[in-house]
């Protein structure tokens, strides 16, 4: 079969590897001048930063995709487990690192904020137990398939939804669970890994520890550029054709069945397509002729990032390669990041440091710092005005915490807003991981993987099921792999 793939984000690049290797003929179209999407780099004055994801988890799923492809991964791609998965600061002198070694994290835990060792187990525990409840169902395969519905792995699962927390919020399990408030805030933040707030998200996200706990976090060798660029090079070793800044114009549909693609002034004819695309503008601005599905498009979105990216001139050998710094009022946070839609004074920072680990990434004796915050998607708030603000109250809030003042040891800078992130990655809004995760039936919201009412067309990437991120964008790959397997067998 010839397909066509819109978009070389990785879910979009992992799709083109999944068809490639079974024979197609593949091409896939990208507007930006380099492939990846979020997961790309900026270079500047002798310092380079991963631009987009900067955590790696679960690497068994791109290890999946040179065994599809029947090649070596280590011929490819290399990556190391990180000894600290997160350092964690609090602004009453509260330092606490998560390690890798669930022991050593039991004992940092009972030290650091008196928790008993089985506190923490137990939640732990429990995060693996709900991944391996539902990960079957609600990742691997398609929600919107009614054969996903007739399996044993569901009949398993619904006798386990009691313990599944669907019907309180993360926060509400994290306190009585955990009670001690600087465990309660850091078991919380795992909503933010899709955009949602735990004052709203259902608990059952707290499955989310066990990606980092369970399977480990890790760096690749040369950075978190280097899944793109060696998932982008497989592709093409497998025969995939890219066409680098090339927009599509259209999906072709003639009698609800797709035909085709209009690139420009000519039209590449194809069986099948896959919109790695935000699936708003996919049917905003390719799919014109057809009816859209408007509940779906307008469901909430999720939050988005303010990012600075720093050289810094100086090392801080107290920060690791990732560290957060938390928020005193975490809950007036998310109230301000959902329902006002603003950025509160004293928000939660997430630095990155990825020279802490690849020494080259920084001139020697400096650091590269990925500072962000979680700010609202756009709506037209005054960014300028907002970035302006937020780079102060950061600059204050790390200086104070760090007892040194960080504005003299800025040497570069650049930033990228919610507006410059739909510009660079066409995200709808700007919002991270499409639609957000804060109600019960979030997963079902989602759009499906493939479409309901035209033939030969299929859906992967963040804006879709099962939501974004890496781990998840690959496995919506996988997804529409099977579907087109399935549909054309």
């Amino acid at each position: 079969m010839k397909i066509g793939i819109i978009g070389a984000g990785i879910a979009g690049i992992a799709a083109s590897i999944r068809m490639a290797s079974q024979g197609h003929e593949v091409t896939v179209f990208e507007t930006n001048p380099y492939p990846g999407g979020k997961l790309s780099e900026i270079r500047m004055q002798g310092y380079r930063f991963d631009a987009g994801p900067s955590l790696f988890t679960m690497p068994q799923y791109v290890e999946e995709l040179f065994e599809v492809a029947g090649m070596d991964t280590d011929a490819y791609f290399q990556y190391d487990r990180l000894p600290i998965v997160c350092k964690y600061f609090w602004d009453d002198g509260i330092v606490l690192n998560a390690y890798a070694d669930t022991e050593q994290y039991l004992s940092e835990v009972k030290e650091k904020l008196g928790v008993a060792p089985k506190v923490l187990e137990k939640a732990l525990k429990r995060s693996a137990y709900k991944y391996d409840a539902t990960a079957s169902t609600f990742l691997h395969k398609s929600l919107h398939k009614r054969s996903t519905w007739l399996t044993f792995d569901v009949f398993k699962a619904i006798f386990k939804i009691p313990f599944l927390n669907i019907f309180s919020t993360m926060n509400v399990v994290n306190e009585k669970r955990l009670k001690e408030p600087h465990l309660v805030q850091l078991f919380n933040r795992y909503a933010t890994y899709n955009g949602s707030s735990p004052y709203k998200a259902p608990g059952l996200l707290n499955i989310i520890p066990h990606f980092e706990h369970g399977f480990g976090a890790f760096y690749p060798h040369g950075g978190m550029i280097n899944i793109t660029k060696s998932l982008y090079q497989l592709a093409q070793d497998k025969g995939v054709r890219f066409q680098m800044e090339t927009a599509v114009d259209q999906i072709i549909v003639r009698d609800k069945q797709v035909t085709g693609l209009k690139v420009g002034e000519w039209q590449h004819n194809c069986d099948v397509v896959v919109s790695n695309m935000d699936v708003f503008h996919t049917y905003r601005k390719l799919l014109h002729t057809q009816k859209a599905p408007e509940k779906t498009l307008a469901q909430p979105k999720s939050t988005s990032a303010l990012i600075f990216y720093w050289g810094m001139k100086t090392q801080f050998p107290e920060l690791d390669v990732h560290n957060i710094l938390f928020s005193k009022d975490y809950k007036t946070e998310f109230e301000y990041l959902t329902e006002k839609k603003e950025v509160y004074q004293d928000p939660t920072v997430y630095i990155n440091i990825s020279q802490k680990y690849c020494p080259t990434d920084a001139p020697e004796g400096c650091e590269n710092w990925f500072t962000m915050i979680n700010v609202p998607h756009n709506i037209g708030q005054d960014w300028e005005g907002i970035i302006e603000q937020a780079r102060e109250n950061i600059l204050t809030k790390v200086s104070w915490m760090l007892g040194k003042d960080i504005r003299p040891l800025i040497t570069c800078e650049h930033i990228l807003d919610p507006s410059g992130i739909e510009q660079r990655t066409s995200s709808h809004l700007g919002a991270l991981y499409g639609t957000s995760s804060n109600n019960r039936m979030a997963a079902f919201l989602r759009h499906a993987n493939f479409s309901s009412s035209v033939k030969g067309l299929y859906f992967c990437g963040g804006s879709v099921h099962p939501g974004g991120g890496i781990p998840l964008c690959l496995l919506s790959a996988k997804i529409v792999g099977d579907l087109i397997n399935e549909d054309h067998e």
